[in-house]
């Protein structure tokens, strides 16, 4: 699904954050909101078919870091180096389009639309113009405070499916869901470097691909990209795993998942069942894309999806001023105290009893 990296992990979801996504949370305050992100990704879908894998790659590279919070949109800065600098993400794309929608949002609804739901309906709308499923996304996330490339720990695409699948359940997500997930692969693309070594005696590849394969990554001083399903690759499909069955998988965790025992029966009945591998992957978005979200008052919704909103200096009240008082006169103070009349002594009551 990636062009740099090729395998995509998923983090658990709480399960009280899902009853704070709603569908419909817009509504109220930017009704429009889904068909203006619906619209600039056509747009984008009617020039270049590859938005879909780019927008598939840059969902699921934010919620694996910190959650889906779009914190993989913020820009470096001389204090921080942010997530998109990181190495495994230094070829995810389509930064312009978020920014394109980001303004029509504001300029419609300011303030109102965070990226993190950017991110999420705009690869729901690009999986659904490549022919894939129509999910019904929840939104109400909030956007991020905090982006960091240390955090981007995105392994190879070297690991086996017992490997992949100890990060995966640690995360609460089942075997099927991780072979779910993977099937995105199917409008993807990697660099030759990410599978060369695969190109030489390989049995779990085909042979005429292997070969031509090799004709595409023979010059050493480039690192072209392939599709990762060499049968439909820009269309949302069960073709991915069709083709895994003919040994053309590309990539070594691919291939595994139809070689593996635990893993080979979810590649044969997706091979087999188009619409039920569609029903299944929209289901797997929906919960992958409610991975750590913010909601309520956490995070916030940012203004320039790139750069984190500007914080306001609280204002300190000034200490009330003290009244002054004026010293007494030297008059005042030397004039004498003036005695009561009489002697003190107290009269003798003469009334008779």
């Amino acid at each position: 699904m990636g062009m740099k990296s090729s395998f995509l992990l998923i983090l658990f979801i709480v399960p009280a954050v899902l009853a704070d996504l709603r569908v419909g949370f817009y509504k109220p305050t930017c009704p429009d909101a889904e068909s203006i992100i619906f619209r600039a990704v056509q747009k984008r879908f009617n020039t270049d078919k590859s938005v879909t894998a780019a927008l598939l790659r840059m969902h699921f590279h934010d919620c694996f870091v910190r959650g889906c919070d779009a914190s993989i949109l913020i820009d470096s800065t001389t204090q921080n180096q942010a997530e998109k600098d990181a190495g495994p993400n230094q070829t995810v794309r389509e930064y312009e389009l978020i920014d394109e929608i980001k303004k029509a949002l504001e300029a419609k609804c300011p303030s109102k639309v965070s990226c993190a739901d950017i991110i999420t309906v705009a690869t729901r709308d690009a999986v659904v113009l490549a022919g894939g499923p129509n999910y019904t996304v929840p939104t109400g996330r909030r956007d991020g405070l905090v982006s960091r490339a240390g955090d981007v720990n995105l392994p190879g695409p070297q690991v086996d499916v017992s490997q992949a699948f100890q990060i995966f359940r640690a995360k609460g997500l089942t075997l099927e869901e991780m072979v779910i997930l993977l099937g995105a692969h199917t409008v993807g693309v990697a660099h030759c470097s990410f599978f060369s070594e695969r190109l030489q005696n390989d049995p779990s590849m085909d042979a005429n691909l292997a070969a031509n394969l090799s004709n595409v990554c023979a010059n050493p001083n480039t690192d072209p990209t392939v599709l990762l399903d060499q049968g439909t690759g820009f269309v949302v499909d069960n073709e991915f795993y069709k083709q895994l069955l003919l040994k053309r998988g590309i990539m070594h965790i691919d291939q595994e998942l139809a070689i593996d025992s635990s893993t080979s029966g979810f590649v044969s009945r997706f091979a087999r069942d188009g619409n039920g591998f569609k029903q299944s992957f929209g289901n797997a978005m929906v919960k992958m894309g409610s991975v750590g979200v913010l909601v309520g008052n956490d995070g916030e919704v940012r203004k320039n999806c790139r750069v984190f909103n500007p914080k306001n200096k609280p204002t300190v009240p000034s200490p009330p001023k003290k009244d002054k008082v004026s010293p007494p006169s030297k008059k005042a103070k030397n004039k004498k105290q003036k005695k009561p009349k009489g002697n003190g002594k107290k009269k003798r009551n003469t009334r008779a009893l």
